[in-house]
């Protein structure tokens, strides 16, 4: 349940096959760690978000954007008692990458400098995309999503760096999470698991962390809402996901899932499946 005053709507447009959509208003919400597949452009209209990235703090106040590129570790929480209110866009990395190829002289793979972004223009951008999607108006939802995406990467765009795995700590993490996506449901112990690759936990430990952002409880259970979150996409209930992915019932699901999503699965279900309907419909 929302605390008093909270709200939140996260929904996919049909029009807008590859990027998430949300409006909302949190005040004692406080997201944990957590990645995303997208990017997430967060457009703050009122307050103050802070959030954790890469190793400092982050404030995002009206007039701003919170950016964060895919798969980075952050948190989130509100950074003033009244909370903060806005509006976000979640497009996938495919979209930015073609978006970047047509508009701009990046390259390599294509992402955001700087986590936060003062400018209050692109935040109307943002806010006129989710205003076009609730009106079902298409034409004017992607051109002015493509026009936001366009402007961020020109004036805050630049190359990802490529994550190599070289060092032996890296290369123990990586089979470490390969372990972890196959055995999801069920995984091993940190000691049985650092056995199994021939070190220690707490050198396991550190390797994650360091190549991940986050030890590997922190990321599977990320993990876990990910996997949900693609089967709720394709019609599993959120009882059903909950189990699949190993979690001990659908409870446990909606707390970690609200936690890093930003509302229950329920909620999150029936706006994709309000977008399956509507591509359903005769036209």
């Amino acid at each position: 349940m929302a605390e008093q005053g909270e709200r939140a709507r996260h929904w996919r447009y049909a029009e807008l096959p590859d990027v998430d959509l949300l409006r909302a208003h949190y005040i004692r919400k406080a997201f944990v760690r957590h990645t995303h597949e997208h990017f997430v452009i967060a457009a703050i209209a009122d307050g103050v978000e802070v959030f954790h990235h890469r190793g400092a703090d982050q404030y995002a106040g009206a007039g701003t954007l919170a950016l964060v590129n895919p798969d980075t570790p952050h948190t989130g929480r509100a950074g003033v008692p009244e909370g903060w209110r806005y509006g976000a866009v979640y497009p996938s990395p495919q979209l930015v990458a073609e978006i970047a190829a047509e508009t701009t002289s990046i390259k390599g793979t294509p992402g955001f400098v700087r986590p936060v972004l003062d400018d209050p223009y692109a935040v109307s951008l943002v806010h006129q995309v989710l205003r076009a999607a609730d009106e079902g108006n298409a034409l004017a939802a992607d051109t002015l999503l493509r026009v936001a995406v366009t402007r961020l990467l020109r004036s805050n765009g630049g190359p990802l760096p490529q994550r190599e795995v070289r060092s032996a700590g890296a290369r123990v993490a990586a089979r470490a999470r390969e372990v972890l996506e196959l055995r999801m449901a069920e995984p091993p112990s940190l000691e049985k698991l650092a056995g199994d690759l021939g070190t220690g936990p707490f050198a396991l430990l550190r390797a994650f962390r360091d190549t991940y952002g986050m030890p590997p409880h922190t990321w599977l259970t990320d993990a876990r809402v990910r996997r949900a979150r693609r089967m709720l996409d394709a019609g599993v209930s959120p009882a059903e996901a909950a189990l699949a992915v190993g979690f001990t019932d659908q409870p446990h699901l909606n707390r970690h899932f609200s936690r890093i999503v930003g509302v229950p699965p329920g909620a999150y279900q029936r706006e994709r499946k309000n977008v399956q309907d509507a591509w359903r419909e005769p036209s």
